[in-house]
């Protein structure tokens, strides 16, 4: 996540396009969209097991998306005990911030 630019920067290199294409693609299931939703809602570390009734899916499942989404940089995890916390990693969410930040300058045709 280090190596991505926004997508409204003057030009990208392929290996920068490829690490957002990495970051979009771990966003692009809709449980790791619920399982940032509810890190976003709260204001610390949220237990693993907590995933599991709030999606609804089995633990094999969240901890495939929670690992996904952990590799590619947007979650860190702390373990305590059994279990494993995530929290939103504050530097992945300003680059995603960035990233689909687009001036008005580079939309064409908006006007």
């Amino acid at each position: 996540i280090d190596s991505c630019r926004p997508l409204g920067a003057e030009t990208l290199a392929a290996g920068e396009a490829e690490a957002t294409a990495r970051m979009f693609k771990a966003l692009g299931d809709p449980a790791r969209v619920k399982i940032i939703n509810v890190l976003a809602r709260n204001d610390g570390p949220v237990c693993a097991c907590e995933f599991m009734p709030a999606l609804g899916l089995a633990q094999a499942t969240v901890s495939h998306h929670l690992t996904t989404l952990t590799t590619a940089g947007l979650l860190e995890r702390e373990q305590r005990g059994k279990w494993a916390y995530f929290s939103l990693n504050s530097e992945a969410v300003a680059r995603l911030e960035s990233l689909v930040r687009i001036g008005e300058t580079t939309v064409r045709g908006s006007r």
